[in-house]
């Protein structure tokens, strides 16, 4: 995970709308520990505002932007790959799920 940076230093440039039932702006909390492409674990209970994603064809990085006080965003790197964190990313919401619900 990289950040924290000032709100809109990643999604200004290359945030997207919504990205397997997570939604700009929702609230969420990590149901599942993962850890991402740069060897951080994300551990239950860890709570997000999702602020958007991005997808890097070339190299099948998907970035999810979020916020985890409200002010500053952070960036969770993962890739789309078996050897990687394509389970995670295919079963996005047995890992991350609505802090409505939780």
């Amino acid at each position: 995970m990289i950040g924290p940076f000032a709100q809109g230093h990643w999604t200004a440039l290359n945030g997207n709308g919504s990205f397997q039932g997570l939604i700009v702006g929702g609230q969420y909390v990590v149901s599942a520990p993962f850890t991402d492409f740069d060897g951080d674990t994300h551990p239950a209970g860890e709570a997000w505002t999702f602020l958007g994603s991005a997808f890097q064809p070339h190299d099948d990085g998907l970035s999810l932007f979020v916020s985890l006080d409200g002010r500053q965003e952070w960036h969770i790197r993962l890739q789309w790959q078996p050897e990687a964190q394509a389970e995670i990313i295919d079963n996005l919401g047995r890992y991350v799920q609505s802090a409505k619900g939780s």
